[in-house]
């Protein structure tokens, strides 16, 4: 029972991993909202304060969609097998090498039918839609993390955090 246990973790944050890759369309911040309301609500691989630290530590350094993506699978191995550090590791490893996979199959089949596609005005202006929809994405990544920023307890039952407003919380 608990190696068909383990092995449906496994599979679950491979293939999660894999779909996420395939939706980067937009941009880091088009899937980070897939990511961050899948994994916290569905999976309960983190919480939504650890994925506030996840999106904090991306801010500060470059390639956002990577480290939030590993941080999200390190913690989610760390925290579903009691606290290990080897199976945060592990998955931290494994959610990297996912994510890249799918990406670079995508590069290599589909470059020659983007070069196919220069000159087509249908497919020229696509661009423009997927520029509308990675703006509400990322409204919707606001809304859904945001408030838990601004009201720590919940939007009924605390005041604003005023300094939330002014200053990204920083927890240890």
């Amino acid at each position: 029972m608990e190696i068909d246990f383990a092995f449906t973790f496994w599979k679950n944050m491979g293939l999660f991993f894999t779909q996420t890759a395939f939706v980067t369309v937009g941009g880091s911040y088009t899937v980070l909202p897939y990511v961050a309301q899948y994994s916290v609500t569905k999976l309960h691989g983190l919480s939504k304060l650890q994925m506030i630290d996840g999106f904090a530590l991306a801010e500060t350094t470059p390639g956002p969609l990577i480290i939030v993506l590993s941080f999200v699978g390190s913690m989610a191995g760390y925290n579903h097998f009691g606290g290990s550090l080897w199976m945060g590791a592990a998955r931290l490893l494994a959610t990297t090498y996912f994510t890249f996979l799918p990406c670079f199959l995508m590069i290599f089949a589909g470059a020659p039918l983007i070069e196919k596609t220069h000159g087509i005005e249908i497919i020229e202006g696509i661009p423009g839609l997927i520029t509308a929809a990675v703006v509400g994405v990322i409204l919707n990544l606001t809304l859904y993390l945001g408030k838990d920023v601004i009201f720590p307890g919940g939007v009924l039952f605390s005041h604003p955090g005023i300094t939330s407003l002014f200053v990204i919380p920083f927890r240890v």
